[in-house]
């Protein structure tokens, strides 16, 4: 074979090769609702999802919108492969159909309404006509749940909003709000790592957890490898050093990790979505 035949062969073989070790390589997104800051957000998952990376084999990445209704957006419109958020049961997300395939171990989340322990609120009928925070409209437990509860109570009040869950605890530690829309466990977090004692006017039933969930154009073999890191993470010394040092960030108490999880384990989602009195969800 001469050398004019020999150039175009390896030329070829050179582009089916990068054109492996690309597909090889590929990044999938994994989005993060905003429930802190987008940095904490940021320490707090980017060392595990290197650590399900690497023993997956499946490269994610962290990806977030500014705030929490633009998270959810992106959402709505299949913009990530991966998600840990709990708007994908929302009736303007659900049609993108992405698939939970494990949770936080943690227990059920409660949409509360909270005040401070020297408030002078006592009961939800003190909040009557006032101002009351609210992470962000694409809250489900730190608003369209504790907002449903204010409409059945017959209670009307002014909501304000601040971008994440953290943003309204913050604003209530201040003092700029008398009362918070907030969720149970985020809240509790919050007030062990500032400081601050805190009353729960009101809780509704429980909710589980965010779910970790997939989008339906992730092949099954890269869904199946990340569910297994992830549910396996607790169980590995290095994982657990990972979960841990994450944790400690926030002060999230144990347990830690991951198990299984399915989209009927979160049918009270879809029942509230049903029968809420909230508008515009």
């Amino acid at each position: 074979m001469n050398l004019i035949r020999i150039v175009p062969l390896l030329s070829l073989l050179a582009t089916l090769l990068t054109g492996a070790a690309q597909a090889e390589e590929k990044i999938y997104s994994f989005g993060v609702l905003n429930q802190r800051s987008v940095m904490l957000t940021a320490q707090y998952w980017n060392p595990i999802l290197k650590y399900v990376s690497d023993k997956s084999g499946v490269h994610l990445q962290l990806k977030m919108g500014k705030t929490a209704p633009e998270t959810s957006a992106m959402i709505g419109r299949s913009e990530f492969d991966f998600v840990y958020s709990n708007t994908i049961f929302t009736p303007a997300n659900s049609p993108a159909g992405y698939r939970v395939i494990a949770r936080p171990i943690e227990r059920a989340i409660q949409g509360q309404i909270v005040t401070l322990d020297d408030s002078p609120v006592h009961a939800l009928n003190d909040l009557e006509g006032k101002e009351v925070g609210f992470p962000s409209l694409a809250a489900f437990v730190g608003y369209a749940v504790p907002m449903n509860g204010l409409l059945q109570s017959g209670i009307n009040v002014k909501p304000v909003f601040a971008g994440n869950q953290e943003g309204i605890m913050g604003q209530l530690k201040a003092g700029r709000v008398i009362a918070a829309g907030v969720n149970s466990e985020v809240m509790h977090d919050f007030a062990q790592r500032e400081h601050i004692k805190y009353r729960v006017l009101w809780a509704s039933e429980g909710y589980l957890n965010l779910p970790v969930s997939a989008h339906p154009s992730v092949p099954m073999e890269k869904v199946a490898a990340v569910k297994a890191a992830l549910v396996n993470m607790a169980k590995d010394p290095d994982g657990l050093k990972v979960l841990d040092a994450s944790a400690a960030l926030i002060k999230q108490a144990p347990p830690l990790g991951f198990v299984p999880a399915e989209d009927r384990e979160y049918d009270n989602y879809r029942h509230y979505y049903k029968t809420t009195q909230v508008k515009g969800l």
